[in-house]
């Protein structure tokens, strides 16, 4: 399946399922009741179980068509516009796009629920600039798009899955975890940032990273760190070795930076290479810190992936994989492995057996 095509569908299910959720949770907030409260009269429509059964199917299908059109309007920002717009403008932009959304479904929803009901129910135009429950509903959605966001924020900062473990406290405790890592640092970047100066450097590691961030979430990685002009990705360990992502992320990242070799070469005078170093294993995960909390990940897996890494400058290659997570992979087709040999790393006792990967 196609990358895109993936990444949309996941979102479209995520967005669907909480607004329908949450709308379905509205009506019953919303009616559920209403004929019974004393000074109330509500109209027949909406009175009994069979109204509230009404409102709950006419706001599940508000929910599902605002989870499908908002996800689309997400998918097509973050994949064309995040990096091209100002917070500010792509926020009054989203907003926007939001609002006519939100007042199309709703009046495509009551002109179908009129016509299968026989309820009558005013869809002309402008009948929401002066509809106290539409703008009562709007005011709904506005505070609970905040905890949509708040959550969307929270799970890329922690990674998929991470942050629901975060809140169930699983991580209060040093947990053991296989995962696979990557060091991806930025090669002959002291002698780049000389020729550029440090406020062209900083913009040019900023691009570097967008293009990073494009590719990180086709291939299932979580971004552990950013250290100046050095990334460390993160897999747990099926994920990484499904459809070989820990590998195949390399070089689609090499790919998308090739893909605007005349905006880097035009921008900064080069064209960025990065060199990386793989390797997974067994090491514990917890949290750390109170002010600043996070997620903080230790053991030997860890320094073995850096310090191979560090060996790709000596080999005069850009991607090195540690014996032993090689085994593990099923190296497709159009890649092949080359044995560089046994190094003995920094700060380990016994040499680690080495491999570089290239693209056939």
């Amino acid at each position: 399946m196609n990358r895109n095509l993936k990444t949309y569908l996941e979102l479209l299910w995520q967005s669907i399922l909480f607004w329908s959720v949450v709308m379905g949770l509205y009506s019953i907030f919303r009616y559920y009741g209403l004929d019974q409260e004393v000074g109330f009269t509500v109209i027949e429509e909406y009175s009994g179980h069979t109204g509230t059964l009404r409102a709950l199917i006419g706001f599940i299908s508000i929910g599902i068509l605002i989870g499908f059109l908002y996800a689309t309007i997400d998918f097509f920002f973050e994949k064309f516009a995040s990096n091209r717009l100002l917070l500010v403008y792509e926020l009054i932009l989203r907003t926007f796009l939001y609002f006519i959304t939100t007042i199309a479904v709703f009046t495509a929803v009551m002109e179908l629920f009129s016509e299968i009901y026989g309820i009558n129910l005013n869809t002309d135009r402008g009948w929401w600039t002066e509809n106290k429950s539409f703008w009562a509903t709007i005011l709904y959605i506005v505070l609970v798009s905040f905890v949509f966001t708040f959550i969307k924020i929270a799970t890329e900062k922690f990674g998929k899955g991470v942050f629901l473990k975060m809140l169930m406290g699983k991580y209060k405790n040093p947990q053991e975890e296989k995962r696979i890592f990557m060091f991806l640092d930025l090669k002959d970047s002291t002698t780049i940032a000389e020729n550029l100066g440090h406020f062209k450097y900083s913009q040019f590691i900023q691009d570097c990273f967008y293009d990073l961030n494009e590719v990180v979430p086709k291939y299932d990685a979580e971004i552990y760190q950013y250290v100046g002009d050095e990334a460390v990705l993160s897999w747990p360990y099926k994920k990484g070795l499904a459809h070989n992502n820990c590998v195949d992320l390399f070089f689609a990242f090499q790919q998308k930076k090739q893909s605007k070799a005349q905006y880097y070469q035009e921008k900064y005078g080069l064209i960025p290479e990065f060199k990386a170093g793989l390797h997974g294993g067994v090491l514990m995960v917890t949290e750390v810190g109170v002010i600043k909390k996070e997620i903080a990940y230790h053991g030997d897996v860890i320094n073995t992936s850096a310090r191979i890494q560090a060996e790709c400058n000596k080999h005069q290659v850009l991607l090195l994989i540690s014996e032993k997570l090689l085994q593990d992979l099923q190296i497709s087709a159009h890649l092949s492995s080359k044995f560089l040999g046994s190094v003995l790393l920094k700060g380990k006792q016994e040499k680690v057996n080495i491999h570089t990967i290239d693209k056939m």
